[in-house]
């Protein structure tokens, strides 16, 4: 059965990073002009949480660095801007974590060094992810391991993990076709590249929206973009995107639909549709952060940072005079961001002992410091193959929001999905 989520929000933000042998660096802003945490480091002038168990723990949390996942890294500074640098260690792995499997496993594991370490995060949880689990928890039992959007099978990464938690890409593959198709679009374009299309999450995404497409009328269509991680790197990813995505416009037309599944090919995405027409539903970890300011001509979000209902709004404002009304959504609330923030918090609530690790509620409860006024859907993870649910794996996601004039949740949390889309693979 699926669980209904309202999430309130915490703005304290802070910038501070560790390199991967968990070892704190010197504080210093890393933020851009469209980060929503560039506020500084404000941990010193903060009081440590936890009553008397407040120097009795830390926690750890990876993520991936702000070329590729800058959200993600924000929600980290956030809790570490709440509990200190003292407390909560940050790290990140490599941009081509695919050609550096061992070093992004022994980042992971690094943090387990700490005798205080209580809890690690990973988020998003790349390969290589499980098996750094399994070292920790061979090491050091005692140590909670938390990922965050796994990258693995989730079966895999939740036999040496507490607590999985991902975006549902089952109910979202359903409800994005459902959403195009309410906006008057015909074409729904996938963009993706092999090494994604491997996972369990992705494939079986695909396979949903294929099937909605056929029960709404659409057409869904399969298109290839360079994978970042490999030689072409992030330039050289984008620059591809760029220039093929005026060659699809054309060939789909103004009410094509276009998606893609890495978070690089987003920005240059974005600024053609902006440019040339076709829809964007939302992102494939949404967030007003991923993609829209770069797109806009580096849209300055400074005065904003911390504040996602005045970064929506100004992102939305500005979408609508580069004529996107009606045509662009996104989560009003960055799904990265709430992730690294509240399965950090649900972490601390539990080492603390006001939660328990694989309690849908109260990791419900911690996610709710980090989005207000948007509602939310989740379930359990029901593996296809077997039909097994897992206890530890859980399903979320947030309402769509459509820009325009005004803007308007889609109220996709309270469509029904149909239950045969759950088996469908």
């Amino acid at each position: 059965m699926k669980k209904r989520i309202s999430m309130l929000l915490a703005a304290a933000m802070m910038l501070t990073l560790v390199s991967c042998g968990g070892k704190p660096s010197t504080p210093s802003n890393t933020g851009s002009q469209s980060n929503p945490g560039s506020q500084g480091n404000t941990s010193a002038d903060q009081p440590n949480s936890g009553g008397d168990a407040a120097e009795d723990w830390h926690i750890g949390i990876i993520t991936g660095t702000v070329s590729q996942s800058e959200d993600d890294l924000r929600g980290a500074e956030a809790i570490q801007a709440k509990y200190g640098e003292d407390k909560v260690i940050l790290a990140t792995y490599p941009d081509n974590f695919t050609e550096e499997l061992e070093t992004t496993i022994q980042c992971i594991v690094n943090m387990s060094d700490d005798p205080l370490m209580k809890a690690v995060i990973v988020n998003q949880s790349v390969p290589g992810t499980a098996e750094a689990f399994k070292q920790i928890k061979e090491r050091r039992p005692d140590i909670l391991c938390i990922a965050g959007e796994a990258h693995e099978d989730l079966p895999v990464v939740g036999a040496s993990a507490d607590l999985v938690c991902n975006n549902d890409f089952v109910s979202r593959g359903y409800l994005i076709i459902k959403t195009a198709h309410d906006l008057g679009c015909d074409t729904f374009v996938h963009i993706s590249f092999p090494r994604h299309m491997s996972y369990e999450t992705m494939s079986r995404r695909v396979a949903v929206m294929t099937e909605a497409c056929k029960e709404f009328g659409m057409k869904f269509v399969l298109e290839t973009a360079p994978d970042p991680t490999t030689d072409v790197g992030v330039t050289g990813a984008q620059a591809y995107v760029l220039e093929k995505a005026p060659e699809w416009i054309q060939k789909y037309g103004q009410n094509s639909a276009y998606f893609c599944t890495n978070d690089a090919h987003t920005a240059p995405l974005l600024q053609r549709l902006l440019e040339l027409g076709g829809y964007f539903i939302e992102a494939d970890l949404p967030s007003p952060l991923m993609g829209y300011p770069n797109a806009l001509g580096d849209l300055d979000l400074t005065a904003e940072a911390g504040d996602f209902d005045a970064i929506l709004a100004k992102v939305e404002k500005a979408v609508v005079d580069a004529g996107g009304e009606g045509r662009f959504g996104t989560w009003a609330y960055s799904y990265g961001y709430c992730l690294s923030a509240g399965l950090a918090q649900h972490a601390i609530n539990v080492i603390e002992g006001k939660s328990e690790i694989a309690d849908m509620d109260d990791v419900s409860a911690a996610l709710q410091e980090y989005s207000p006024n948007a509602a939310w859907n989740g379930s359990g993870y029901t593996n296809a193959d077997t039909g097994v649910k897992e206890d530890n794996v859980f399903l979320i996601y947030q309402d769509t929001y459509i820009m325009g004039n005004p803007g308007k949740f889609m109220g996709v949390t309270d469509v029904e999905v149909p239950e045969k889309y759950y088996t469908v693979k």
